[in-house]
């Protein structure tokens, strides 16, 4: 099966005609922190040290597998769109049936000179929110178990 991929304002629309559906942001707590979609949710796939390869977030799985059933339909976003593929073919692997990765993700998706070739959720106008509550990475982290 191959992961759909679509861009902000498809995400936006899936999430207003799919009330479950889940956009699930696969940024760090940092970036998710200070500013994401409205209503997303947050399981970092990586985390992201200055001076460090990205190291895999070794409970991604286990957190989404505790709050997220497989046949949930998952709109996957991250900064670009790069981490959030990731994220789509781990979740692919698990049984995980319904994923649509979101190029350009959350900031946009830039091209080797710099230039924006997809536009992000946040400037693409939709809207954004800076409540974390329930859907931040500790309080799911806390409703799985670990």
């Amino acid at each position: 099966m191959s992961i759909k991929q679509i861009e902000p304002p498809q995400a936006y629309e899936i999430l207003q005609k799919n009330p479950d559906a889940v956009y699930l942001d696969v940024r760090t707590e940092e970036e998710f922190a200070q500013s994401h979609p409205a209503g997303a949710i947050n399981i970092p796939v990586v985390f992201l040290k200055p001076g460090a390869a990205p190291q895999p977030n070794d409970s991604f799985l286990t957190v989404a597998q505790k709050v997220l059933p497989p046949d949930k339909k998952l709109v996957v976003g991250c900064m670009a769109g790069g981490r959030s593929q990731r994220a789509c073919e781990i979740l692919e692997q698990a049984g995980y049936s319904d994923l649509a990765n979101v190029r350009g993700g959350f900031g946009g998706a830039r091209d080797a000179s710099g230039a924006v070739v997809v536009t992000g959720w946040r400037d693409a106008g939709l809207p954004v929110s800076r409540e974390l509550g329930d859907s931040a990475y500790p309080a799911l982290r806390q409703k799985a178990g670990i």
